[in-house]
């Protein structure tokens, strides 16, 4: 027996239906059900050719556009190409070329992010690009509209899609819950049937080992458009008690200033108890996984009505506040990995109007965690453009 969806073919995970005399998975019930041997049914999503168009805020720097033009080079070998770019490079602006290309091609096109914010962050973000086509966003609370020229999703609404895209572009690969979910994978290879594009600042041994074996090809960009080198974070290692001290110390310089705060910490709990701490030095807010109204509280934040927000990694990718600043509190806590380290200092000098900024690091013991992200940052920072990639660019200039 094996599904057909998800791949499961462990006897344990399904279930005998005598009234249809049939079997059904139980791992991947939560989609809907599927019987044993029956193919998922494609849904009616067709594409159409549409003379699509972008337009963006400011112009691809000279690295990103040899970054287009290598991606566009290898699209068009039909091969499947990982992104490798620093936070704030512009991952979403490097895609939109080949958003445009598939679409003046008619085929149908698909974004597919891990989380339900940043959903809707990029759908806004593509509507202002894309201002000629219908956008559409399907995830949690918005899933009466489910096609669309652009369909920009969650990984776990992918199991609406069975055979629909024929190009796949995929945010945060490295990022929970698609990271590791072996199901996930399985309904998102189903779901396209052409190319993938994987976006990610912090790849896994996995993805790149498949570069190496040519499985993958490979674009890497770690220069932000402004040129401006990324934040490397301060480390003050010190008792917990003294990490609250340098915390509200940190807040008060930012509150002096003007500049919003990002303080992360590793659960929710932490979250609340020191935003009641924090509550008499700043205007500020838990925000978590448990938030309700999440849409407002950022909005809020955005608006300056918070001085700064207590939140878990639920933050950690994807959003841009503009001047933010960003500290991590009990950083050498198990729950703070390299990667989500990476893109927690990736909040930092993203905007054109703001490349620089403060990262602080707050911890009792600097583990091994906290220096491979320093040392990470830094070697982006010193990483200059390969020269075959240079000699690539100008042999299709040539072309």
């Amino acid at each position: 027996m094996k599904c057909q969806r998800c791949g499961n073919h462990d006897p344990a995970w399904f279930a005998y239906d005598p009234f249809h005399n049939n079997y059904y998975c139980r791992k991947c019930i939560a989609f809907g059900r599927m019987n044993v041997d029956e193919p998922p049914k494609a849904g009616a999503y067709s594409a159409r050719v549409v003379a699509a168009s972008y337009e963006l805020k400011y112009p691809l720097t000279p690295s990103q556009q040899r970054a287009v033009a290598d991606i566009a080079y290898y699209r068009r070998q039909g091969r499947d190409v990982l992104i490798y770019a620093a936070c704030g490079a512009g991952k979403t602006e490097l895609v939109m070329d080949s958003i445009q290309a598939s679409l003046r091609e008619g085929k149908k096109v698909g974004f597919a992010i891990s989380r339900r914010q940043v959903v809707l962050e990029i759908r806004d973000r593509l509507a202002k690009a894309f201002p000629m086509i219908n956008v559409v966003a399907v995830c949690e609370g918005h899933t009466q509209v489910v096609d669309g020229d652009l369909i920009i999703c969650t990984m776990h609404q992918l199991y609406r899609y069975p055979q629909t895209f024929d190009l796949l572009i995929m945010d945060e690969i490295d990022a929970f819950p698609y990271r590791g979910n072996a199901l996930l994978e399985t309904i998102a290879s189903h779901a396209c049937k052409g190319q993938r594009l994987y976006l990610t600042a912090t790849p896994d041994e996995t993805m790149l080992n498949e570069v190496k074996q040519g499985k993958l090809a490979m674009v890497e960009l770690f220069q932000r458009p402004h040129g401006k080198p990324l934040v490397v974070p301060r480390i003050i290692h010190t008792l917990p008690l003294f990490q609250l001290w340098h915390c509200a110390r940190f807040l008060r310089q930012r509150k002096k200033a003007g500049i919003p705060a990002l303080v992360f910490v590793p659960t929710i709990a932490d979250a609340h108890r020191i935003q009641h701490l924090f509550r008499w030095l700043i205007r500020c807010c838990a925000f978590t996984s448990k938030s309700t109204e999440k849409e407002q509280i950022i909005s809020d934040f955005r608006a300056g009505r918070y001085d700064c927000l207590f939140t878990t990694t639920i933050l950690e990718r994807g959003i841009t506040i503009p001047g933010v600043d960003v500290a991590v509190l009990y950083c050498d806590h198990a729950v703070f990995q390299e990667a989500s380290l990476i893109q927690i200092i990736g909040r930092v000098g993203r905007s054109q109007e703001t490349p620089t900024g403060t990262g602080l690091f707050l911890c009792r013991h600097v583990n091994r965690q906290i220096k491979r992200c320093v040392r990470a940052i830094q070697k982006m920072n010193e990483t200059k453009l390969p020269e075959k990639t240079v000699k690539l660019n100008e042999a299709m200039s040539v072309m």
